[in-house]
Formats: structure tokens, C-alpha cells, sequence
């Protein structure tokens, strides 16, 4: 139907979901035209992101010898990473949080909100993970 081949990766998982190919055409649709007076974003977030930091700093790369870089680190804990892709432009809003909650998320929407200029809407497209599930954050 839309000359996709998932048969050809070992662990592709059609959904289920009944509407699934309108939300599809819907996505894609925000993605290929948006409307007039709307900002786009991609949004996700990487949990349990590692902090790292080298133990010594990089040599630079000179003329007859590689770069110097240690394979030693100093583990800074974890961060969780929020993200917002701008299809139409490229720009990235981005915001770490030491943890993974519906609280975070939250705030990470309220920057988006603070942001996006407030004469465009703005549509997110964001996957079903339990942070987004929560009344606040759905309002």
C-alpha cells in the first residue's frame, strides 16, 4: 500500500490498532504540509543517559599522529534527555532532567510552551510512553 517492506527486518511488529494507517497518513501529513500558523515537533526523551566526562583531556591531532583520547571516564550518574525535532527548520529544544517522570515531562512542555511564539499552534507528535498519559499533561 505504501511501498513499505517490514517484512524484511527480523523483528518488525505491525500494529494492531484499527486506526493505525489514519494516524499514519496523519503524521506523515504534519510532517509533509504542515497547515498555516503551526510550529511541528517531534518530541522524545532518552532515559538513564550515562554522564560522562574523560579522565584526561583530548591530545590534538597533528601532522604524522592520530588524536590522544583515553578510554578512561568519570561516570557523573545518569540524566534523562528531552527533545523536540522542528521539522520545518531543523532547530532543536532540548532539556536534561535527573529523573524520568510525568513531572519532568511536564516541564519540558512548559518551555516548549514558553518557546513557540503563542500566535502559531502547536501539534506534537509524541509516542504512548506513561509520562505523556497523565491529565496535566494531556491538558
Amino acid at each position: 500500500m505504501f511501498n513499505l517492506q517490514p517484512h524484511r527486518h527480523r523483528h518488525f511488529k505491525i500494529s494492531n490498532d484499527p486506526d493505525f494507517v489514519d494516524k499514519v497518513q496523519d503524521i506523515a501529513g504534519l510532517y509533509l504540509s504542515p497547515p498555516d500558523h503551526v510550529v511541528v515537533l517531534c518530541l522524545d526523551e532518552k532515559m538513564q543517559v550515562q554522564a560522562l566526562e574523560k579522565t584526561q583531556p583530548t591530545l590534538p591531532l597533528e601532522l604524522g599522529s592520530v588524536e590522544g583520547v583515553t578510554p578512561d571516564y568519570i561516570h557523573n550518574g545518569t540524566t534523562t534527555l528531552f527533545a523536540a525535532l522542528d521539522v520545518a527548520t531543523g532547530k532543536v529544544l532540548a532539556q536534561c532532567q535527573s529523573r524520568h517522570r510525568h513531572q519532568e515531562f511536564f516541564s519540558f512542555l512548559q518551555q516548549i510552551d514558553g518557546t513557540v511564539p503563542h500566535h502559531l499552534d502547536t501539534h506534537l507528535i509524541i509516542d504512548n510512553y506513561c509520562t505523556h498519559k497523565p491529565s496535566k499533561v494531556k491538558e
